[in-house]
This record gives C-alpha cells, structure tokens and sequence, in this order.
C-alpha cells in the first residue's frame, strides 16, 4: 500500500494534478472565532520574516498572521514541519527551500493553490514558479533567489595583471597566473559543499532530476554532469585550487590573507565574505560569473518560498499574504535590510535597495550585478523528493577529493547509485 501510494504520489507531481493523500487536520490555524478575523500560522526562520509578519498585520486586521521561529530547515525545521503534518496539526503555511519543496511536494504536505497565485503569476519569472510547483501548478509563493557570480579581489587581480575570466576556459587559465604571480596563494577554493557545487550543475545544464510519465528519472552520473566534475578535478589535480573544508575558518582566513583571491557563489556569498574576511574590507568586487562557452547562463545556489501547506482551513487568505511578503515594497525592502535577500518578484528586483553602493565591495553596487544575472538563470532544473540522501551522500563523496580519497566522479557515481537507492526505498517509481 506504501508503495502504491507513493507511486500514485509521483505521478501526481508528473501531472501536476494535486498529491492524492488524505489532508492534515490544520490545527495550527483553528483558533479563528466567527465574525473574527481569519488566523493563519506560517513558520520559519529566516531573518526579518518577523518584521514582515508585523507589517502585515498593522494594515490587514482581517487576516491575523501568527509567526512562530523554529531553527533552520536544514537543522531540525523540516523534520518538525513534516512530523507536524502527519499529526495533522501543520501551520497554514511553512518556510521552505527550494532544494527541499520536491520532497514535500512527494510526501503530500502541500496543497494547489494555483487558482489563487494566478493574477500576480507574471509577477516572477517561470524558472522560479518551478521550484514550487511542476506542469504550471504552484504549491507556494517564491520569496527569493541566490544565482550565482564571480566575487574577487580586485586589488590583487589588477596588481598582477590578471584579466576577469569571462569563461570557465579563461578561468583555467587566470588560476595557473594566480599561482605564478604568488606560488602561495590559489584563484579559489575548491568547491565540496553539496548545495554550492549544485550551482555548477545547474548552470551547465546537468540536470539531476526529471520526472517521465509517473517516475523519477536520476542522471547524477551523467555526460553533461561529469563535465562539470571533471573542469574542479582538473583545477585540484593540477594544484590550482586550495581544498579547505567549506565554510572553515581556515578559508576564511586564506580570504582575509589574500591566499585566495575569488569565490565563485550565490548572492548570499557577499555577507559570507562580508562577515568573515573583515580585514580585507573595500578590496573585494563581484563580476558574472564565468560562462561555459558562448552559453549565456548562470546557475542558482539557494532561495526559499513559502509554502501553503495541506490541511491549510485559509489557503485563499494564506496566499493573499505570501504573495504581500514577496512583492510588498515595505516588505522586501525589510526582508533585503534583514536577510540579505535577492527578491523573486519582479517588483521586489526594482526595490531601491538593491541600487545602493555597498562600501565592503568598493562603493561597488553589487546587487545590481546579481538583478542582471537573475534574469540569466538557466530554466531547466528539478529538484529531487529525496535531496537529503542526494546531499547526503554527494557531500560525503566531495569531502573525500581533498585528501585523494575519491574523485568527482566517484562522488558523483556513488551519489547516482544511494539516490536510485533512496527513491526504491521509499516507494517512488524510477525510469531508467
């Protein structure tokens, strides 16, 4: 029965045509009196979401939304949304990255809420309506993307003559100069971290996930992913590449050093940077990131929705206000100033905010850069119902290049076999 259901579950996503499992009991939004105003219980934690919340409410006392923190998905957020789904006792809406919404989408939990989405749909781009929905339906509301650029020291670069690489093929070439002009320090880090190194994928068009009929295809191991593989195990094997672990002092140290002078990531890289290489403050810029060829496109690394989620007693009214948080001027002006965030919404991207010098970057206003490069997304990418298998076992296989233990495609390998693995174990059809 588990299986049929599950089965029955991918075939709905395939078809767009709503998730046939029995609905959560909402019971975070029950406490609405008759006559009052309608309840709606929305969990997160991002920051300034709050604030948001707060806005909302001073100007709409006919929809009360309730806020309530919990740590980050990646922590114990999701499990705590999913078991609450079961229990029937879900918020109306929830916090949700897109790296993680398929497998929501495939556990039942969310709801169609296209009809109510459908007057404000022109205000995001497709590419983005696909991370929280499939076939044109939507399941939630984008709040934010995190496509990708070139952060680099602009001072060391101009010092030893180095042009901007424009390619990836230029990119090569510029990280053999970095290590001439000083034998100590290397362009970049290697990329290990299973999110960032998604980003590379995605731009490259190495997709990961598909959906044929009502199965799951996987091509982890694929041509076009074994590219990508292949260009970071080149940079290591040659030793053009520092092989800290992702997100270590160590590396943050090297930044702050000049050991290593760019970092090839998404929007949310600029506080990263920002907050942990403060020494070398007013030197770093930002350019596009470097392209595959003549191929005009980026790749995404991030980003969150909010999602309705199944059960939800004021689906209509939930909407109402994630679409208000995404597009709202107040709104994102508070969520930009808070998180750091680069809006979905095309009225969020046109937010003065954006436009504003930012003085760590050189004066330089690095968030119209990444305004540009949002529109360069490439549009093809699904994610999986089972990422954290995929992240899982993707991580452990990248933490092993550094010390020889395997290579990127051996992780890459390893990671197609544990995410068939996973999708059979939990019911899901897979086509070959």
């Amino acid at each position: 029965m588990v299986k049929r259901t599950a089965r029955l579950i991918a075939a709905a996503v395939a078809a767009a045509a709503g998730i046939a499992l029995a609905g959560c009991g909402g019971g975070g939004d029950a406490g609405t009196q008759a006559g009052g105003p309608v309840d709606v219980t929305f969990w997160g934690w991002a920051a300034g979401y709050d604030k948001s919340v707060a806005l909302w409410n001073e100007s709409h006392p006919d929809i009360h939304v309730k806020y309530e923190a919990l740590p980050s998905g990646g922590q114990t957020g999701y499990d705590k949304m999913l078991t609450a789904a079961k229990a029937g006792t879900a918020p109306c809406l929830a916090q949700v990255g897109y790296e993680t919404f398929s497998t929501f989408l495939a556990a039942g939990v969310l709801q169609d809420v296209s009809q109510y989405v459908k007057a404000q749909r022109a205000e995001f781009p497709d590419w983005v309506w696909n991370n929280v929905g499939v076939g044109g339906a939507a399941y939630g509301v984008p709040v934010d993307t995190a496509p990708m650029a070139m952060f680099y020291r602009a001072d060391l670069f101009k010092n030893a003559n180095i042009a901007i690489p424009k390619t990836w093929a230029e990119f090569a070439t510029a990280a053999a100069a970095v290590k001439a002009a000083n034998p100590q320090a290397r362009i970049m880090n290697l990329p290990t971290d299973p999110y960032l190194y998604s980003g590379f994928a995605w731009q490259h068009g190495a997709s990961w996930f598909g959906v044929k009929g009502d199965s799951w295809t996987v091509s982890i191991d694929s041509a076009a992913n074994a590219e990508v593989g292949q260009y970071w195990q080149g940079l290591f094997t040659q030793g053009l590449v520092t092989s800290y672990p992702a997100f270590d002092a160590a590396l943050y140290s090297a930044w702050n050093k000049g050991e290593v002078w760019s970092e090839v990531g998404p929007v949310w890289s600029a506080s990263l940077i920002r907050d942990n290489a403060g020494d070398s403050a007013g030197k770093w810029a930002v350019a596009p990131m470097p392209r595959w060829g003549t191929t005009d496109a980026v790749g995404n690394s991030g980003g969150s929705s909010t999602a309705v989620m199944k059960g939800c007693k004021y689906p209509k009214q939930a909407t109402e206000f994630a679409l208000w948080m995404s597009t709202n001027d107040q709104s994102v002006s508070n969520l930009i100033a808070s998180a750091a965030i680069l809006p979905a919404s095309k009225s969020g991207l046109a937010n003065a905010a954006l436009d504003k010098p930012e003085s760590y970057y050189g004066g330089q206003p690095i968030y119209q850069l990444f305004r540009d490069e949002s529109a360069k997304v490439n549009a093809h990418w699904q994610w999986g119902p089972v990422m954290s298998a995929t992240a899982a076992s993707l991580g452990d296989g990248l933490g092993k290049v550094p010390t020889k233990g395997g290579t990127y495609q051996d992780a890459l390998s390893g990671t197609q076999k544990a995410t068939l693995s996973a999708l059979q174990a939990q019911g899901f059809s897979v086509s070959k």
